[in-house]
């Protein structure tokens, strides 16, 4: 993995964390390097991103300080979603809420234009992209 790549993938994940750019924004930085899908794992504080030469690159962001309990409350994760998918939302507080609806980490499929969304005991949400117009 060349290392422009590497040093793009680590602006975005840090910008990102830092609430300076809208999912729509990750989305488009991160494929123009060539990035098709990425693992955001709560858990361990690690978002791993997967190119399109069947490299990855693991970030390290740090874990959150917020619980996740164990229901998972599908209306209050898509709430989360919602309000970043509107800009009323960034990353930061994104996390927050997502984490406080019980959900664990999730998968952002690029080319498949949707999120899978995942709780502590396998539950999914599927968010598929906002349509363009």
């Amino acid at each position: 993995m060349e290392n422009l790549v590497l040093q793009a993938i680590e602006a975005v994940a840090h910008d990102s964390y830092a609430g300076k750019l809208t999912f729509g924004d990750v989305v488009d930085s991160l494929m123009e390097v060539g990035v098709e899908s990425y693992f955001a794992d709560y858990r361990t504080g690690n978002t791993s991103y997967y190119l399109a030469d069947g490299s990855v690159h693991v970030v390290a962001l740090g874990k959150k300080d917020h619980a996740i309990p164990n229901a998972f409350d599908d209306p209050a994760l898509v709430a989360a979603i919602r309000g970043a998918q509107c800009d009323e939302v960034r990353y930061p507080e994104f996390i927050r809420l997502s984490m406080a609806a019980g959900c664990v980490g999730y998968i952002v499929w690029m080319v498949g234009r949707h999120v899978s969304y995942f709780g502590r005991a396998g539950e999914v949400h599927v968010e598929h992209f906002p349509q363009i117009e």
